[in-house]
């Protein structure tokens, strides 16, 4: 025993615990203990080490852990060693378990095994290490995997391990109510257990029971009663006796049990009172656990239905505890006392001088309980010396947490038992003055609204007293320092209102009062608007009065700096009081009448007055007033579509999702026909198709709705103009319909079925700038020299069956989804397609580039090319294909190629170069 230190350890353990001990400062033995956790880590990793000193490497974790360093890295050999079959090992295992984990550790679910197997074990001191490690690691989730097995402990030959089933079940009941509701009549059962230790440990889950529901255990009265005797009695073994009182734990338990199935119940109370009555004479009360039990045996009689006898009892008791020279026992003595009051308030008086000397005792917790106590007895009789009392309390303490909290309680005494109301005003200018901004803002505001409305009666003389006074204590008030900033509003506020009423005072001193205290607080803008206001109130008053008003220097000049301050408000206030400064008295007084911060303002929400003002507008041609329901339909996105499908001759935006393009005939053009020529062939066909063939304009009509918009290699241009929704008048009707099919990418129409002229709302063109760029007018699009005039000029010859079937080819080309908001920003990445601008740039006579007008609208440019004849149609593919040689020797009927082409080398100048080979750019840009 001497090498092992007599406890069993090793001596370097010992000596580990030593050191730590004689540590001086916590970075020595921070030191000492990483030092041994490194000593830990390397051992307890070594193979066969003995058992008995794994069970110390163990415990020198616990210790560690104890001293809050972490020892994760042993919590698995914990774990191993509950399964052990020794029985001091496991009982270790689970000692250390049930300190290392918690009931959400991921290393439960390998103890949940180990618990079910010891839970079944002939040892019982097994059996109980298990029931330990299940109160204390068993979670909602683990609980029916052993919830069986403690409720069949509960019938266990051995005392200890049904006490501990108990438990455990009450744990589980904590844990998840609902898994052990059916198990309720358990507890019941063993309430009569022939053990005192199961059936006091019963106790704790029916009293959690009985605060739940109380009705439904009413029936155990009797038993409780019945209980409590036999523990008052003795009749338990003398090993339950604490001090020489018999079971005094479970004499307080079944105590507050009584106290919740008595209350507002008169048949049980009267079960109860016998009981009690012998308990508080048979009170020990030299002890402290005699006097906890009488202290219960108060708080019962305070709670079940009132028995005079017991009431009398209960408060003789009071006053031993109350006459007690302990700290302790007085404080327990003004906690029953405060119990008994809210039954019966008398009882206070017989204890007066008692109550009255500890509010004057030093200890500091016992004077806090004396105000509580004063707080709970305050009536309209004694409320003045309470609250003062506690005002000067609360100058006293430092403590801004029991500062607020007696600041609350004086104002809600003040207002519920006030003899007075200037007593009242100067209770909260005591409040105010001592605790500062810690007093709720709404007090001021009951403050105000008090001042203004008076005495509630027909005594004008009595009122104008009242804010006489509250005048004249404000003006005094005004002169301390470091008034909080909620007072300074009150005084601000009462003396704009009520400064001059009684003409004691001048409109100039009140004025130069209200500037002071906007100078002392220029960085609180809340006091300063105040102060602007009831500066404004004192001059409107005067002005209203017929009186001159003497506006002094110092008033001036806080005017012109709040004019200019950065708060908008303070701005606001300024200019305000400058304007009212103007008007005539008879206007000053409709805009400030005098006192009337009380009056009803009526406030007509129909803003009925501008009924003529409305109907006048409507007259005159001005939209009618939509409602918020109304508005949020009009932006509904489905609202849009029915409009469109069952409006098809509103031109208005399309929502929905464009259709992906269907090839329909399969044919691929030659890679030698030139984007322009695809442009004119395409329009030239769609006039044919318009004017000869209603089923070419059907067919035409489904490719139409086919395309998708292609914007690869096209710059962002924000706001650029396009082409209007509607055609111009002077438009043929076959132009009219095509202007519809290039501008808005809709199906073509019969002309009998044209519409004239849609207004596109604000909304619309906002969202019609942020996607395409923005709508044009009529005018614009006259001016751009657009496609539209020159279409109409040239004729429409018959295509051949080659050029009808590259339209088809050309529409028939299927290109993948493009992002409508790719606008063309440079990607990165080369294209290895070739650039049909490239192919074109050797048909530009350099010669003529200086006749290039500059001043042509982007789709202008290649209007020229849409208007090209359809017959000249081959000989330029023929050119094209050759070379660049012969296109300047070709004669061309219609406009020139060679014009067009430098045309689109400018427009390339101007940003428009598109990244890909796209046939569809063209196509595109016209429609």
């Amino acid at each position: 025993m001497g090498s092992q230190g007599g406890f069993g350890q090793s001596k370097e353990f010992l000596d580990l615990v030593k050191s730590i001990g004689e540590s001086r400062s916590k970075a020595e033995e921070d030191r000492i203990v990483l030092r041994e956790i490194e000593t830990l880590k390397r051992r307890i990793t070594e193979p066969d080490i003995p058992k008995r000193k794994m069970k110390e490497y163990i415990i020198r974790l616990v210790y560690i852990e104890m001293l809050g360093h972490d020892a994760s890295f042993g919590y698995i050999h914990a774990v191993k060693m509950t399964h052990d079959d020794s029985l001091l090992l496991k009982r270790t295992g689970y000692l250390a378990v049930t300190l290392f984990l918690n009931e959400d550790h991921d290393l439960i679910i390998l103890i949940v095994n180990t618990i079910q197997k010891d839970l079944k074990s002939d040892n019982f001191l097994v059996v109980s290490a298990a029931l330990n490690a299940v109160c204390k690691l068993i979670n909602e989730e683990t609980i029916p995997a052993v919830l069986q097995q403690v409720v069949e402990l509960l019938g266990h030959p051995k005392e200890a391990v049904r006490k501990k089933a108990v438990m455990a079940l009450h744990r589980f009941y904590l844990r998840s109510p609902s898994s052990v509701n059916h198990l309720v009549t358990n507890f019941r059962k063993k309430l009569c257990d022939n053990d005192p230790g199961v059936m006091g440990a019963t106790l704790c889950p029916l009293f959690d029971l009985i605060m739940i529901d109380v009705h439904s255990h009413k029936d155990l009265v009797g038993s409780f009663v019945s209980i409590l005797k036999q523990v008052a009695e003795r009749r338990l073994p003398r090993s339950y006796d604490y001090h020489q009182t018999p079971a005094p734990f479970i004499q307080i338990k079944l105590l507050k049990i009584l106290a919740l199935l008595g209350s507002g119940d008169k048949q049980s109370s009267e079960q109860m009172y016998t009981i009690i009555g012998d308990i508080m004479r048979r009170s020990d009360t030299t002890s402290n656990i005699g006097n906890a039990i009488l202290y219960e045996c108060i708080c019962c009689v305070s709670s079940i239905h009132q028995s005079p006898k017991l009431f009398g009892a209960a408060a003789d008791a009071i006053a031993k505890l109350l006459k007690s020279e302990v700290h302790n026992l007085r404080y327990m003595g003004i906690d029953a006392l405060g119990r008994l009051i809210r039954i019966s308030p008398e009882v206070a008086e017989q204890h007066q001088l008692a109550v009255i000397d500890c509010l004057e005792d030093p200890d500091d917790t016992l004077k806090r309980k004396t105000f509580e106590l004063l707080y709970k007895m305050t009536k309209s009789s004694n409320v003045e010396v309470i609250v003062d009392r506690m005002i000067e309390y609360m100058i006293s303490i430092n403590d801004n947490h029991y500062k607020t909290e007696i600041a609350s309680r004086c104002v809600e005494l003040a207002e519920q038992f006030a003899p007075s109301n200037h007593w009242f005003i100067q209770t909260m200018n005591k409040v105010f003055q001592h605790a500062g901004d810690l007093v709720n803002p709404k007090v001021a505001h009951n403050l105000m609204r008090l001042i203004a409305e008076g005495f509630g009666e027909n005594d004008d003389t009595a009122d104008s007293q009242l804010r006489s006074s509250a005048v004249e204590s404000y003006l005094r008030i005004m002169g301390e320092p470091k008034l909080p900033s909620t007072f300074l509003q009150v005084i601000c506020w009462v003396l704009g209102e009520y400064g001059t009423a009684d003409g004691k005072y001048s409109a100039s001193y009140i004025g130069g009062k209200l500037c002071d205290v906007a100078e002392a607080h220029s960085s609180d803008d809340t006091v300063k608007a105040y102060a602007v206001t009831a500066l404004m109130k004192v001059c409107s008053f005067e002005k209203a009065a017929g009186r001159k008003i003497d506006m002094l220097s110092e008033c001036q000049s806080l005017i012109e700096s709040l004019s200019a301050s950065h708060s908008t408000d303070l701005q606001q206030r300024a200019y305000e009081l400058k304007t009212i400064l103007g008007l005539d008295g008879i206007a000053m007084e409709n805009i400030m009448p005098l006192d009337a911060s009380c009056e009803d303002i009526e406030i007509d929400k129909s803003l009925s007055f501008l009924n003529s003002y409305v109907q006048k507008s409507l007259e005159e041609g001005a939209k009618p007033y939509l409602s918020e329901h109304e508005r949020a339909g009009k932006r509904n996105i489905s609202n849009f579509r029915n409009h469109y499908h069952h409006d098809a001759s509103t031109h208005s935006l399309r929502f929905e999702a464009y259709e992906v393009p269907k090839p329909v005939i399969s044919a691929r053009l030659p890679p030698t026909v030139s984007l322009i020529e695809l442009a004119a062939v395409r329009e030239q066909s769609y006039q044919r198709e318009v004017h000869r063939s209603p089923s070419v304009g059907s067919l035409s009509d489904k490719a139409s709705q086919e395309l998708r918009l292609r914007l690869d290699g096209v710059q962002k241009k924000w706001g650029r103009p396009t082409y209007s929704s509607a055609a111009s008048p002077s438009t043929s009707d076959s132009d009219s319909h095509m202007v519809n099919v290039t501008a808005k990418g809709k199906s073509l129409e019969p002309s009998s079925r044209r519409q004239p002229e849609v207004e596109i709302p604000e909304e619309k063109q906002k969202l019609a700038a942020s996607l395409f760029g923005g709508t044009t007018s009529k005018s614009e699009k006259k001016q751009s020299g657009g496609g539209v005039s020159q279409i109409k000029g040239s004729k429409a010859p018959r295509h051949t069956a080659d050029q009808t079937s590259q339209v088809r080819a050309t529409m028939a080309v299927v290109h993948p989804p493009v992002d409508l908001l790719d606008f063309g920003e440079p990607s990165g990445t080369a294209s290895s397609t070739v650039d049909p601008f490239k192919q074109l740039e050797g048909l530009v006579d350099t010669s003529q580039d200086g006749n290039v007008s500059k001043n042509l609208d982007l789709l202008s440019l290649y209007s020229d090319a849409a208007s090209t004849s359809g017959q000249n149609q081959n000989e330029e593919s023929s050119n094209l294909s050759h070379g660049s040689g012969n296109a300047s020797n070709r004669t061309i009927k219609g406009p020139n190629l060679i014009d067009a082409l430098g045309k689109d080398a400018l427009v390339r100048q101007m940003g428009v170069t598109p990244a890909t080979q796209n046939p569809n750019l063209f196509k595109d840009l016209l429609g």
